[in-house]
C-alpha cells in the first residue's frame, strides 16, 4: 500500500479539504479566518514568520497583511507548493494546490493545521483535536476538472461573488496576492475575468459533480 506521501507526485494538481471534528466551527470571527488565509498563502515556503498579531490585525482592519516585499519575494522563490484556488467556510476548507517539490503538500499542511490548531485550542481553551483528522487530498485527471474544481471552490458559500474568505475576488477583480495566489492556470484559460465569472455562473451543479465525480469524496 502506498503511503500519502507517494500518492502525490510534483507537478500534479490536488484537491484538499477537510472539517472540524465533528463538523464543528473553526472560524468564528474574521481574525480566525485571516489567520488562516495567512497561513495557506505564506506558509507554501519554508520561510519563518513571527508575531503573526500583526498582519492578521492589520488583513482585519485594512484588508493587508502589510508583508515587506522582500520577504515576499523570499516565500515565492523557496515555495514547496502553489496555491491555486482556495474557500474557508465556517467548518472546513477547500484548496486546490500543486505539488512544487517532493513531499510539498505533506509538509505544508503539517505546517499549516498545526499552527492553527495550536493557535485555536490557546484562543478558545479548548482541548484535543481541532480537525477531523488528517486532511484529504484527491488527484486531479485532467483539465476539465482542474477547471470544474476551480468553479465547485468558488461556489462553495451561496452569496460566492462577494465572499470575502475565497479567492473568487482576485479571479473576478484583481489578484490580491500576485504569484502568491497562482490564477494564471485557470484564469489564463479564459479572455478575459469577466468570461471566467461568466463560466463560473453558468456551470451548473450537475456539470460539477459529473466532471469531478472521480477526485471528489467526501467534502
Amino acid at each position: 500500500m502506498k503511503t500519502r506521501n507517494n500518492e502525490i507526485g510534483v507537478d500534479e494538481y490536488y484537491h484538499l479539504f477537510n472539517r472540524g471534528v465533528e463538523k464543528q466551527i473553526i472560524f468564528l470571527d474574521d481574525r480566525d479566518y485571516a489567520r488562516f488565509l495567512f497561513l495557506i498563502i505564506y506558509f507554501q515556503s519554508p520561510v519563518n514568520f513571527y508575531n503573526l498579531t500583526r498582519p492578521i490585525t492589520s488583513f482585519v482592519r485594512r484588508r493587508t497583511f502589510n508583508i515587506n516585499e522582500e520577504k515576499v519575494v523570499k516565500v515565492i522563490k523557496t515555495r514547496i507548493v502553489k496555491l491555486n484556488a482556495f474557500c474557508l467556510m465556517p467548518n472546513h476548507f477547500h484548496l486546490l494546490i500543486q505539488e512544487v517539490e517532493d513531499n510539498g503538500i505533506a509538509k505544508y499542511m503539517h505546517r499549516i493545521l498545526t499552527a492553527y490548531a495550536k493557535y485555536f485550542n490557546t484562543k478558545y481553551h479548548h482541548n484535543g483535536h481541532v480537525f477531523q483528522g488528517a486532511y484529504k487530498f484527491k488527484h486531479i485527471l485532467n483539465n476539465d476538472q482542474f477547471l470544474y474544481l476551480s468553479a465547485y471552490i468558488h461556489k462553495n458559500p451561496k452569496a460566492y461573488g462577494d465572499y470575502p474568505w475565497s479567492s473568487y475576488l482576485s479571479y473576478n477583480k484583481k489578484n490580491s496576492w500576485p504569484e502568491l495566489l497562482v490564477i494564471d492556470d485557470i484564469g489564463g484559460q479564459f479572455q478575459t475575468t469577466k468570461e471566467y465569472a461568466e463560466w463560473v455562473k453558468n456551470s451548473s451543479a450537475k456539470e460539477i459533480a459529473e466532471e469531478l465525480r472521480e477526485i471528489l469524496g467526501e467534502c
